[in-house]
């Protein structure tokens, strides 16, 4: 194991010359803090050196009060008393009047390397915003907890850009949350951040290899198994059947009250996929889909996690789903014109080629081309 010090660590040891004698704003959530556990918020606005004039908040806000999807207003920070700004309520983009206060945006959050979280999408707003109104932007870099190795999926198509797909890249594009500044900031032909980045990361650790504390990136995963599973199982959030959450165990258990669990189970085991096994479960969601009805469904066991490919696993399980209960499973409605699976999957290819019972394999050796070709054109951004 490796004492990974994180650009937090090194930003409040040794500010750069950028967040000196100008107003901080700081983008943060409960997943920035140093390896004593104290908040960024609270280290930066008690450092001597630093103005911090407003905290930001992303989904689930500044201090993790808020569900998946619930909107946040602005509020008052109860320990610093300063005024929080929320990036996930009447706006998603900063305007000029939410930036007034500031010079320079820091941003310390916690990715998970996965193309649908919400996090990267503030990130990239962010960064537009800033550049359109003059204000610097410093990132402190976290590590990849699924390592900055694993770039799989296919690659966004430009028109399904949406808040939970920003920018063209892989479903895992193997980033931290600094190289994806870096990216989004190079193809746009903005500004480059400044990146704090982190001392003793390597690509190939995961995140238990780090010696940082683990603090949930989101309400919804709590553990780094939940977080290597779910950019697979996240994709029946665009179906009706449940991803787990309002459960003990959310991505790790999925299924539906008129799942059978042991049929379920035997048809993906029987797939044979490498590093995972399967158990039948029941199970009663406590809030989301189907909350307070029993059902039925598996709970995914990871045995190797360098064998474990959740990307493959997301369609080989949706096209068992829909083979074992064609009159059952069903897409959500599309909203706003376009299918909620489409805007996961970053396009209506996945979601036609379950309906016409197309190849799998077909499917993701195409993913697996275009996911070579992101890795080759990510090379000029990588920070390790």
């Amino acid at each position: 194991m490796t004492n990974v010090v994180t650009g937090l660590e090194r930003f409040v040891e040794q500010p750069p010359g950028e967040a000196l004698a100008v107003r901080l704003g700081l983008l943060t959530n409960p997943s920035g803090i140093d390896r004593r556990m104290r908040s960024s918020i609270n280290l930066l606005a008690e450092h001597p050196s630093l103005t911090l004039t407003a905290p930001y908040g992303p989904e689930h806000g500044v201090r993790g009060e808020a569900q998946a999807g619930e909107h946040i207003e602005g509020s008052i920070d109860p320990r610093s008393g300063l005024p929080i700004h929320s990036l996930y309520g009447a706006t998603r983009i900063p305007p000029a009047d939410m930036l007034d206060g500031i010079d320079t945006m820091v941003i310390d959050l916690q990715d998970i390397g996965a193309r649908f979280t919400t996090y990267i999408s503030t990130v990239a707003h962010v960064i537009d915003a800033c550049a359109e109104h003059g204000k610097g932007v410093i990132i402190l870099d976290r590590p990849n907890p699924l390592t900055g190795t694993r770039v799989t999926g296919n690659v966004l198509n430009a028109g399904y850009v949406s808040f939970i797909g920003i920018h063209p890249i892989p479903i895992l594009h193997g980033l931290t949350i600094g190289e994806f500044g870096r990216l989004w900031a190079r193809d746009r032909q903005l500004p480059t951040p400044v990146i704090v980045p982190m001392d003793g990361w390597r690509r190939a650790m995961w995140f238990d290899g780090t010696a940082l504390p683990w603090v949930p990136p989101s309400p919804n995963l709590p553990t780094l198994d939940s977080t290597l599973i779910f950019p697979g199982t996240c994709l029946l959030e665009g179906t009706n059947l449940s991803e787990g959450r309002g459960t003990t165990r959310p991505f790790e258990i999925i299924g539906a009250p008129w799942v059978e669990p042991d049929v379920l189970a035997d048809a993906l085991t029987e797939l044979a996929l490498d590093g995972v096994s399967f158990r039948p479960v029941y199970f009663t969601p406590m809030f989301s889909k189907h909350t307070d009805a029993r059902c039925g469904g598996v709970q995914t066991h990871v045995s190797d996690r360098e064998a474990f490919d959740s990307v493959t696993f997301g369609p080989w399980l949706l096209a068992t789903l829909k083979r074992l209960y064609p009159d059952d499973f069903a897409w959500l409605p599309p909203n706003d014109g376009s299918h909620f699976i489409d805007k996961l999957a970053g396009g209506s290819g996945l979601r036609k080629a379950i309906d016409a019972e197309a190849s799998i394999e077909d499917l993701l050796a195409g993913w697996s081309r275009e996911a070579a070709a992101f890795e080759r054109d990510r090379s000029d951004i990588l920070l390790y």
